[in-house]
Protein backbone atom coordinates (compact mmCIF):
# COMPACT_ATOMS: atom_id res chain seq x y z
CA UNK A 1 0.00 0.00 0.00
CA UNK A 2 1.49 3.39 -0.83
CA UNK A 3 2.48 5.75 2.13
CA UNK A 4 -0.36 8.60 1.19
CA UNK A 5 -3.15 5.92 1.04
CA UNK A 6 -2.41 5.00 4.89
CA UNK A 7 -5.35 6.53 7.07
CA UNK A 8 -4.05 9.07 9.28
CA UNK A 9 -4.06 8.39 12.91
CA UNK A 10 -3.37 12.55 13.80
CA UNK A 11 -4.85 15.42 12.31
CA UNK A 12 -3.06 18.49 12.58
CA UNK A 13 -5.21 22.08 12.13
CA UNK A 14 -3.40 25.47 11.55
CA UNK A 15 -5.46 28.34 12.37
CA UNK A 16 -7.23 26.08 14.70
CA UNK A 17 -9.30 29.00 16.61
CA UNK A 18 -9.60 31.20 13.71
CA UNK A 19 -12.92 31.79 12.05
CA UNK A 20 -13.15 28.57 10.04
CA UNK A 21 -12.18 26.29 12.67
CA UNK A 22 -14.93 27.35 14.61
CA UNK A 23 -17.79 27.69 12.01
CA UNK A 24 -16.75 24.76 10.12
CA UNK A 25 -14.03 22.32 10.65
CA UNK A 26 -14.94 21.63 14.21
CA UNK A 27 -18.32 20.81 13.60
CA UNK A 28 -17.69 18.73 10.80
CA UNK A 29 -15.14 16.62 12.50
CA UNK A 30 -17.58 16.53 15.83
CA UNK A 31 -20.21 15.36 13.28
CA UNK A 32 -18.23 12.64 11.87
CA UNK A 33 -16.88 11.42 15.25
CA UNK A 34 -20.70 11.43 16.16
CA UNK A 35 -21.75 9.18 12.91
CA UNK A 36 -18.59 7.25 13.60
CA UNK A 37 -16.39 8.10 10.24
CA UNK A 38 -13.65 9.38 12.22
CA UNK A 39 -10.68 6.41 12.67
CA UNK A 40 -10.65 5.60 16.16
CA UNK A 41 -7.56 6.06 17.19
CA UNK A 42 -7.32 9.63 15.67
CA UNK A 43 -6.18 12.66 17.40
CA UNK A 44 -6.30 16.31 16.91
CA UNK A 45 -3.74 18.63 17.32
CA UNK A 46 -4.52 21.85 17.05
CA UNK A 47 -2.34 25.15 16.58
CA UNK A 48 -2.30 28.65 16.20
CA UNK A 49 -0.72 31.48 17.68
CA UNK A 50 -3.00 31.77 21.18
CA UNK A 51 -1.77 31.02 23.98
CA UNK A 52 -3.76 28.76 25.57
CA UNK A 53 -3.43 24.92 26.77
CA UNK A 54 -5.51 21.62 25.99
CA UNK A 55 -8.53 22.63 28.18
CA UNK A 56 -8.98 26.38 26.86
CA UNK A 57 -8.76 24.80 23.46
CA UNK A 58 -11.29 22.52 24.29
CA UNK A 59 -13.83 25.34 25.81
CA UNK A 60 -13.45 26.83 22.82
CA UNK A 61 -14.43 24.36 20.56
CA UNK A 62 -17.29 23.38 22.98
CA UNK A 63 -18.65 27.17 22.52
CA UNK A 64 -18.29 26.88 18.93
CA UNK A 65 -19.90 23.48 18.46
CA UNK A 66 -23.01 24.56 20.83
CA UNK A 67 -23.04 27.72 18.26
CA UNK A 68 -22.86 26.07 14.94
CA UNK A 69 -23.46 22.27 15.37
CA UNK A 70 -27.33 20.98 15.54
CA UNK A 71 -28.38 19.64 18.25
CA UNK A 72 -29.20 16.50 16.82
CA UNK A 73 -25.48 16.36 15.47
CA UNK A 74 -23.44 16.68 18.79
CA UNK A 75 -23.93 13.48 20.31
CA UNK A 76 -20.92 12.37 21.91
CA UNK A 77 -19.31 15.26 21.84
CA UNK A 78 -17.54 14.99 25.35
CA UNK A 79 -15.05 11.92 23.21
CA UNK A 80 -14.90 14.43 20.45
CA UNK A 81 -14.05 16.71 22.48
CA UNK A 82 -11.06 14.52 24.56
CA UNK A 83 -9.45 13.78 20.87
CA UNK A 84 -8.32 17.57 21.22
CA UNK A 85 -4.98 18.48 22.14
CA UNK A 86 -3.00 22.04 21.24
CA UNK A 87 -0.21 23.94 20.76
CA UNK A 88 0.62 27.30 20.31
CA UNK A 89 2.96 28.42 17.59
CA UNK A 90 4.39 31.19 15.66
CA UNK A 91 4.70 30.35 11.87
CA UNK A 92 7.35 32.74 11.49
CA UNK A 93 9.67 31.23 13.88
CA UNK A 94 10.98 27.77 12.81
CA UNK A 95 12.19 27.07 16.75
CA UNK A 96 8.61 26.95 17.59
CA UNK A 97 8.29 23.85 15.22
CA UNK A 98 10.36 21.88 17.41
CA UNK A 99 8.09 22.29 20.02
CA UNK A 100 5.02 21.23 17.32
CA UNK A 101 6.36 17.93 16.43
CA UNK A 102 7.71 16.82 19.29
CA UNK A 103 3.42 17.07 20.37
CA UNK A 104 2.38 15.81 17.20
CA UNK A 105 5.06 12.97 17.26
CA UNK A 106 6.87 11.46 14.18
CA UNK A 107 5.50 11.96 11.10
CA UNK A 108 6.17 8.01 10.44
CA UNK A 109 6.12 5.75 12.95
CA UNK A 110 8.02 2.34 13.10
CA UNK A 111 4.72 -0.02 11.78
CA UNK A 112 4.17 2.00 8.49
CA UNK A 113 0.73 2.67 9.70
CA UNK A 114 -0.92 5.81 10.87
CA UNK A 115 0.00 8.70 9.70
CA UNK A 116 -0.45 12.65 9.82
CA UNK A 117 -2.86 14.57 8.30
CA UNK A 118 -1.97 18.43 7.90
CA UNK A 119 -4.94 21.30 7.33
CA UNK A 120 -3.63 24.70 6.40
CA UNK A 121 -6.03 27.72 7.26
CA UNK A 122 -3.61 30.52 7.32
CA UNK A 123 -2.76 33.56 5.49
CA UNK A 124 -0.72 33.44 2.20
CA UNK A 125 1.65 35.42 3.79
CA UNK A 126 2.19 32.33 6.13
CA UNK A 127 2.03 29.48 3.47
CA UNK A 128 5.92 29.44 2.79
CA UNK A 129 7.12 30.12 6.39
CA UNK A 130 4.62 27.68 7.89
CA UNK A 131 6.02 24.69 4.96
CA UNK A 132 9.57 25.55 5.57
CA UNK A 133 8.68 24.96 9.39
CA UNK A 134 7.13 21.28 8.60
CA UNK A 135 10.14 20.49 6.87
CA UNK A 136 12.54 22.07 9.77
CA UNK A 137 10.88 19.93 12.20
CA UNK A 138 10.76 16.53 10.04
CA UNK A 139 6.93 16.87 9.52
CA UNK A 140 6.69 16.20 5.74
CA UNK A 141 7.54 12.94 5.37
CA UNK A 142 5.92 10.01 3.23
CA UNK A 143 3.45 9.90 5.50
CA UNK A 144 2.23 12.76 5.70
CA UNK A 145 -0.36 14.57 3.38
CA UNK A 146 -1.78 18.60 3.39
CA UNK A 147 -4.66 19.94 2.96
CA UNK A 148 -4.48 23.75 1.71
CA UNK A 149 -7.38 26.09 2.21
CA UNK A 150 -7.61 28.95 -0.56
CA UNK A 151 -7.16 31.48 -1.39
CA UNK A 152 -3.46 30.21 -3.02
CA UNK A 153 -2.09 33.26 -4.56
CA UNK A 154 -3.89 36.12 -6.44
CA UNK A 155 -2.94 35.59 -9.73
CA UNK A 156 -1.34 32.71 -11.59
CA UNK A 157 2.61 33.89 -11.09
CA UNK A 158 1.59 34.17 -6.97
CA UNK A 159 -0.12 30.79 -7.19
CA UNK A 160 2.39 29.49 -8.76
CA UNK A 161 4.95 30.90 -5.90
CA UNK A 162 2.85 29.38 -3.50
CA UNK A 163 2.73 25.52 -5.30
CA UNK A 164 6.21 25.76 -6.19
CA UNK A 165 6.91 26.22 -2.44
CA UNK A 166 4.71 23.09 -1.58
CA UNK A 167 6.08 20.60 -4.37
CA UNK A 168 9.66 21.34 -3.07
CA UNK A 169 8.29 19.46 0.42
CA UNK A 170 4.76 17.42 -0.47
CA UNK A 171 4.64 15.01 -3.61
CA UNK A 172 1.51 16.32 -5.87
CA UNK A 173 -0.40 12.93 -4.56
CA UNK A 174 -0.24 14.47 -1.03
CA UNK A 175 -0.75 18.05 -1.53
CA UNK A 176 -5.25 18.17 -1.05
CA UNK A 177 -6.04 21.98 -2.51
CA UNK A 178 -9.50 22.55 -1.30
CA UNK A 179 -12.78 24.08 -2.78
CA UNK A 180 -15.24 23.63 -0.09
CA UNK A 181 -18.26 23.84 -2.95
CA UNK A 182 -16.80 20.22 -3.94
CA UNK A 183 -17.72 18.85 -0.76
CA UNK A 184 -21.50 19.88 -1.19
CA UNK A 185 -23.89 16.96 -1.82
CA UNK A 186 -25.76 18.56 -4.99
CA UNK A 187 -22.27 19.66 -6.85
CA UNK A 188 -21.73 15.56 -6.53
CA UNK A 189 -24.84 14.25 -7.19
CA UNK A 190 -23.99 16.06 -10.54
CA UNK A 191 -21.54 13.82 -11.40
CA UNK A 192 -24.31 10.87 -10.38
CA UNK A 193 -26.66 13.02 -12.67
CA UNK A 194 -24.55 12.89 -15.19
CA UNK A 195 -23.24 9.77 -14.91
CA UNK A 196 -25.21 7.45 -13.51
CA UNK A 197 -27.98 7.92 -15.66
CA UNK A 198 -28.56 6.62 -18.88
CA UNK A 199 -31.27 10.31 -20.22
CA UNK A 200 -28.66 12.70 -20.59
CA UNK A 201 -25.66 12.06 -21.00
CA UNK A 202 -26.48 11.46 -24.94
CA UNK A 203 -28.43 14.22 -25.14
CA UNK A 204 -25.22 16.63 -22.90
CA UNK A 205 -24.27 18.28 -25.93
CA UNK A 206 -24.60 20.90 -28.19
CA UNK A 207 -26.82 19.29 -30.47
CA UNK A 208 -29.86 19.60 -27.81
CA UNK A 209 -28.37 22.01 -24.85
CA UNK A 210 -29.09 25.92 -26.17
CA UNK A 211 -27.32 27.59 -23.23
CA UNK A 212 -25.71 26.93 -19.25
CA UNK A 213 -26.03 29.73 -16.57
CA UNK A 214 -24.02 29.11 -13.01
CA UNK A 215 -25.54 31.64 -10.35
CA UNK A 216 -23.82 32.21 -7.05
CA UNK A 217 -25.78 34.73 -5.27
CA UNK A 218 -25.11 36.21 -1.77
CA UNK A 219 -26.84 38.76 0.16
CA UNK A 220 -24.38 39.89 2.39
CA UNK A 221 -21.72 42.32 2.26
CA UNK A 222 -17.99 42.24 3.41
CA UNK A 223 -18.88 40.20 7.01
CA UNK A 224 -15.69 40.89 8.35
CA UNK A 225 -13.89 40.20 4.97
CA UNK A 226 -12.40 44.00 4.57
CA UNK A 227 -9.01 43.39 3.65
CA UNK A 228 -8.97 40.22 1.64
CA UNK A 229 -11.98 41.25 -0.33
CA UNK A 230 -10.69 44.08 -1.35
CA UNK A 231 -7.56 42.77 -2.52
CA UNK A 232 -9.59 40.17 -4.15
CA UNK A 233 -13.12 40.83 -5.85
CA UNK A 234 -15.62 38.89 -7.06
CA UNK A 235 -13.31 37.78 -9.90
CA UNK A 236 -11.29 36.26 -8.15
CA UNK A 237 -12.77 35.27 -4.95
CA UNK A 238 -15.43 33.27 -6.39
CA UNK A 239 -15.08 32.89 -10.44
CA UNK A 240 -11.56 31.68 -9.99
CA UNK A 241 -12.42 28.71 -7.53
CA UNK A 242 -16.03 27.79 -7.19
CA UNK A 243 -17.84 28.99 -10.52
CA UNK A 244 -14.83 27.23 -12.51
CA UNK A 245 -14.88 24.14 -10.56
CA UNK A 246 -19.01 24.03 -11.41
CA UNK A 247 -18.25 24.69 -14.99
CA UNK A 248 -15.70 22.11 -15.50
CA UNK A 249 -18.21 20.00 -14.03
CA UNK A 250 -21.09 20.49 -16.22
CA UNK A 251 -18.91 20.19 -19.22
CA UNK A 252 -16.44 17.16 -18.73
CA UNK A 253 -16.51 14.59 -20.59
CA UNK A 254 -17.07 11.25 -19.07
CA UNK A 255 -14.47 9.89 -16.53
CA UNK A 256 -12.92 6.36 -17.14
CA UNK A 257 -13.71 5.89 -13.58
CA UNK A 258 -14.72 7.92 -10.07
CA UNK A 259 -11.06 7.78 -9.36
CA UNK A 260 -8.64 11.49 -8.63
CA UNK A 261 -7.15 10.82 -11.64
CA UNK A 262 -9.58 10.12 -13.85
CA UNK A 263 -11.70 12.84 -12.79
CA UNK A 264 -8.97 15.56 -12.46
CA UNK A 265 -8.48 14.34 -15.86
CA UNK A 266 -11.78 15.59 -17.19
CA UNK A 267 -11.79 18.66 -15.93
CA UNK A 268 -8.54 20.20 -17.09
CA UNK A 269 -9.44 19.64 -20.36
CA UNK A 270 -12.63 21.50 -19.56
CA UNK A 271 -10.44 24.49 -18.10
CA UNK A 272 -7.43 24.62 -20.79
CA UNK A 273 -10.38 24.94 -23.57
CA UNK A 274 -12.27 27.85 -21.95
CA UNK A 275 -11.95 30.42 -24.89
CA UNK A 276 -10.44 33.74 -24.14
CA UNK A 277 -13.49 36.55 -23.02
CA UNK A 278 -13.78 39.56 -25.25
CA UNK A 279 -14.91 42.75 -23.42
CA UNK A 280 -18.22 42.80 -24.58
CA UNK A 281 -18.09 39.35 -22.65
CA UNK A 282 -18.01 40.89 -19.30
CA UNK A 283 -19.60 42.87 -16.92
CA UNK A 284 -18.51 44.40 -13.83
CA UNK A 285 -20.28 45.62 -10.63
CA UNK A 286 -19.87 47.23 -7.47
CA UNK A 287 -23.34 47.60 -5.45
CA UNK A 288 -24.73 50.86 -3.43
CA UNK A 289 -26.97 51.58 -0.75
CA UNK A 290 -29.68 49.76 -1.28
CA UNK A 291 -32.15 47.15 0.62
CA UNK A 292 -31.47 43.85 1.29
CA UNK A 293 -34.84 41.29 3.07
CA UNK A 294 -36.48 44.74 3.79
CA UNK A 295 -33.47 46.28 5.47
CA UNK A 296 -31.39 49.20 4.39
CA UNK A 297 -27.78 48.43 3.66
CA UNK A 298 -24.96 50.50 2.88
CA UNK A 299 -22.55 50.87 -0.16
CA UNK A 300 -19.52 49.35 -0.79
CA UNK A 301 -17.47 52.06 -0.41
CA UNK A 302 -19.23 53.01 3.19
CA UNK A 303 -19.16 49.82 4.52
CA UNK A 304 -15.15 49.70 2.99
CA UNK A 305 -14.87 53.12 4.63
CA UNK A 306 -12.76 54.59 1.01
CA UNK A 307 -13.47 54.49 -2.26
CA UNK A 308 -12.53 51.65 -3.92
CA UNK A 309 -12.93 50.18 -7.35
CA UNK A 310 -13.33 46.41 -6.47
CA UNK A 311 -16.08 44.56 -8.09
CA UNK A 312 -18.37 42.67 -6.23
CA UNK A 313 -20.04 41.12 -9.10
CA UNK A 314 -19.30 39.59 -12.42
CA UNK A 315 -20.55 38.46 -15.11
CA UNK A 316 -18.94 36.59 -17.85
CA UNK A 317 -20.03 34.98 -21.13
CA UNK A 318 -17.93 31.96 -21.49
CA UNK A 319 -17.33 29.31 -23.94
CA UNK A 320 -15.99 25.92 -24.28
CA UNK A 321 -14.36 25.27 -27.41
CA UNK A 322 -14.37 21.59 -27.92
CA UNK A 323 -16.69 19.44 -29.99
CA UNK A 324 -19.30 18.71 -27.32
CA UNK A 325 -20.03 22.16 -26.44
CA UNK A 326 -19.03 24.35 -29.50
CA UNK A 327 -21.43 27.06 -29.71
CA UNK A 328 -23.18 26.14 -26.65
CA UNK A 329 -22.60 29.53 -24.12
CA UNK A 330 -22.01 29.41 -20.38
CA UNK A 331 -23.13 32.24 -18.49
CA UNK A 332 -21.86 33.20 -15.30
CA UNK A 333 -22.82 35.46 -12.82
CA UNK A 334 -21.62 36.46 -9.07
CA UNK A 335 -22.44 39.11 -6.72
CA UNK A 336 -22.28 40.35 -3.19
CA UNK A 337 -25.73 41.68 -2.02
CA UNK A 338 -27.57 40.55 -4.09
CA UNK A 339 -32.07 39.53 -3.72
CA UNK A 340 -31.27 36.03 -2.53
CA UNK A 341 -28.55 33.49 -1.20
CA UNK A 342 -28.35 30.99 -4.30
CA UNK A 343 -26.12 28.85 -6.18
CA UNK A 344 -27.75 27.17 -8.81
CA UNK A 345 -26.98 25.25 -12.48
CA UNK A 346 -29.64 25.97 -15.33
CA UNK A 347 -29.44 23.95 -18.18
CA UNK A 348 -31.49 25.25 -20.75
CA UNK A 349 -31.81 22.50 -23.48
CA UNK A 350 -33.42 24.00 -27.16
CA UNK A 351 -36.74 23.73 -28.80
CA UNK A 352 -38.18 20.57 -30.19
CA UNK A 353 -37.38 20.31 -33.86
CA UNK A 354 -40.99 20.72 -35.11
CA UNK A 355 -44.01 21.38 -33.03
CA UNK A 356 -46.88 19.27 -34.02
CA UNK A 357 -48.65 22.43 -31.44
CA UNK A 358 -47.50 26.04 -32.75
CA UNK A 359 -50.45 26.99 -34.64
CA UNK A 360 -52.37 26.68 -31.08
CA UNK A 361 -50.81 29.24 -29.18
CA UNK A 362 -49.84 26.12 -27.01
CA UNK A 363 -47.04 28.01 -25.22
CA UNK A 364 -44.88 25.06 -25.96
CA UNK A 365 -41.40 25.97 -24.12
CA UNK A 366 -37.90 24.36 -24.04
CA UNK A 367 -37.07 21.93 -21.21
CA UNK A 368 -34.94 23.10 -18.63
CA UNK A 369 -32.81 21.12 -15.93
CA UNK A 370 -32.36 23.23 -12.42
CA UNK A 371 -29.46 21.60 -9.87
CA UNK A 372 -30.00 24.17 -7.10
CA UNK A 373 -26.70 23.66 -4.89
CA UNK A 374 -27.41 26.16 -1.61
CA UNK A 375 -29.36 26.99 0.11
CA UNK A 376 -32.24 24.84 -0.87
CA UNK A 377 -30.76 21.06 -2.53
CA UNK A 378 -32.53 19.94 -5.11
CA UNK A 379 -33.02 18.77 -8.60
CA UNK A 380 -35.78 20.54 -11.30
CA UNK A 381 -36.57 19.37 -14.44
CA UNK A 382 -39.19 21.07 -16.47
CA UNK A 383 -41.36 19.11 -18.40
CA UNK A 384 -44.53 20.31 -20.88
CA UNK A 385 -47.66 18.44 -20.19
CA UNK A 386 -50.82 19.40 -21.08
CA UNK A 387 -53.58 21.06 -19.31
CA UNK A 388 -56.24 19.19 -18.72
CA UNK A 389 -59.66 20.02 -20.50
CA UNK A 390 -61.49 20.15 -23.77
CA UNK A 391 -61.76 23.98 -24.38
CA UNK A 392 -62.40 24.69 -28.11
CA UNK A 393 -59.22 26.93 -28.03
CA UNK A 394 -56.93 23.31 -28.62
CA UNK A 395 -54.20 21.57 -26.68
CA UNK A 396 -52.73 23.77 -24.34
CA UNK A 397 -49.29 22.93 -22.59
CA UNK A 398 -47.95 24.02 -19.63
CA UNK A 399 -44.58 23.20 -17.93
CA UNK A 400 -44.67 20.72 -15.21
CA UNK A 401 -41.67 20.00 -12.57
CA UNK A 402 -40.33 16.56 -12.06
CA UNK A 403 -38.81 18.01 -8.79
CA UNK A 404 -35.86 15.74 -6.98
CA UNK A 405 -35.81 17.70 -3.32
CA UNK A 406 -32.60 16.20 -1.39
CA UNK A 407 -34.59 16.20 1.76
CA UNK A 408 -37.41 14.59 0.80
CA UNK A 409 -35.83 12.13 -1.18
CA UNK A 410 -33.40 11.28 1.47
CA UNK A 411 -35.66 10.93 4.66
CA UNK A 412 -33.33 10.74 8.41
CA UNK A 413 -30.18 11.25 6.41
CA UNK A 414 -27.81 14.21 8.32
CA UNK A 415 -27.93 17.45 6.10
CA UNK A 416 -24.24 17.68 5.50
CA UNK A 417 -21.77 20.59 6.28
CA UNK A 418 -19.11 20.26 2.69
CA UNK A 419 -15.93 20.21 5.31
CA UNK A 420 -17.22 16.93 6.35
CA UNK A 421 -16.65 14.67 3.32
CA UNK A 422 -13.21 17.38 2.80
CA UNK A 423 -11.97 16.35 6.04
CA UNK A 424 -12.70 12.70 5.72
CA UNK A 425 -11.15 12.70 2.22
CA UNK A 426 -8.08 14.37 3.74
CA UNK A 427 -7.71 11.68 6.62
CA UNK A 428 -8.26 8.83 4.30
CA UNK A 429 -6.21 9.85 1.55
CA UNK A 430 -9.07 10.20 -1.41
CA UNK A 431 -7.88 13.14 -3.79
CA UNK A 432 -11.08 12.94 -6.09
CA UNK A 433 -12.72 15.64 -4.12
CA UNK A 434 -9.70 18.28 -4.38
CA UNK A 435 -8.14 20.54 -7.45
CA UNK A 436 -4.91 19.36 -8.79
CA UNK A 437 -2.04 22.28 -9.53
CA UNK A 438 -3.17 21.84 -13.05
CA UNK A 439 -6.32 22.60 -12.76
CA UNK A 440 -5.26 25.56 -10.21
CA UNK A 441 -3.51 27.30 -13.07
CA UNK A 442 -5.36 26.90 -15.65
CA UNK A 443 -7.96 28.45 -13.61
CA UNK A 444 -5.93 31.51 -13.08
CA UNK A 445 -4.42 31.50 -16.59
CA UNK A 446 -8.14 32.05 -17.86
CA UNK A 447 -9.13 34.23 -14.98
CA UNK A 448 -5.91 36.44 -15.41
CA UNK A 449 -6.50 37.14 -18.96
CA UNK A 450 -10.32 38.39 -18.16
CA UNK A 451 -8.21 40.97 -15.61
CA UNK A 452 -5.85 42.11 -18.65
CA UNK A 453 -8.99 42.13 -21.37
CA UNK A 454 -11.06 44.85 -18.16
CA UNK A 455 -7.47 47.25 -18.03
CA UNK A 456 -6.90 47.09 -21.69
CA UNK A 457 -11.04 47.94 -22.60
CA UNK A 458 -10.94 50.06 -19.62
CA UNK A 459 -13.64 48.57 -18.01
CA UNK A 460 -14.78 49.59 -14.61
CA UNK A 461 -17.21 48.33 -12.42
CA UNK A 462 -20.99 49.76 -12.77
CA UNK A 463 -22.87 50.45 -9.74
CA UNK A 464 -26.28 48.40 -8.74
CA UNK A 465 -28.72 48.82 -6.18
CA UNK A 466 -28.11 46.35 -3.37
CA UNK A 467 -31.13 44.03 -3.38
CA UNK A 468 -30.51 44.28 -7.25
CA UNK A 469 -29.85 40.90 -9.21
CA UNK A 470 -26.81 43.59 -10.38
CA UNK A 471 -26.13 46.40 -13.04
CA UNK A 472 -28.77 46.41 -15.94
CA UNK A 473 -25.49 45.57 -18.29
CA UNK A 474 -25.52 42.39 -17.19
CA UNK A 475 -29.09 41.91 -18.16
CA UNK A 476 -28.22 43.34 -21.27
CA UNK A 477 -25.16 40.50 -21.62
CA UNK A 478 -27.83 37.72 -21.70
CA UNK A 479 -30.35 39.18 -23.79
CA UNK A 480 -28.31 40.11 -26.47
CA UNK A 481 -28.81 36.51 -27.57
CA UNK A 482 -32.52 35.93 -26.51
CA UNK A 483 -31.48 34.80 -23.03
CA UNK A 484 -33.39 35.51 -19.49
CA UNK A 485 -31.52 35.11 -16.43
CA UNK A 486 -33.11 32.64 -14.30
CA UNK A 487 -34.74 34.49 -11.40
Amino acid sequence: MAANAISADRLLLFGATGDLARRMLLPSLCALDADGLLPENLKIIGTARSEIDDNGFRDMAREALEKYLPAERRGGMATFLNRLTYQALDATSLEGFDALAKHVGPSTNNNGDGGLAIFLSTAPSLFGPTIAGLEHAGLTGDNVRIGLEKPLGTDLESSCSINDAVAAAFDEDRIFRIDHYLGKETVQNLLALRFANILFEPIWNSNYIEHVQITVGETVGLEGRVAFYDDAGALRDMVQNHMLQLLALVAMEPPTSFGATAVRDEKVKVLRALRKVEPAETVTGQYRAGAINGEAVPGYDDELGKDSDTETFVAIKAHVDNWRWKGVPFYLRTGKRLPERVTEIVVKFRCVPHSIFEEKGSGLQPNQLLIGIQPEENITLSLMAKVPGLGVEGVRLREVPLEIAMPDAFVGQHRRIAYERLLLDLINADQTLFVRRDEVEAQWQWVDAIREVWEEAGITPKTYSAGSWGPSAAIALAERDGVSWHE
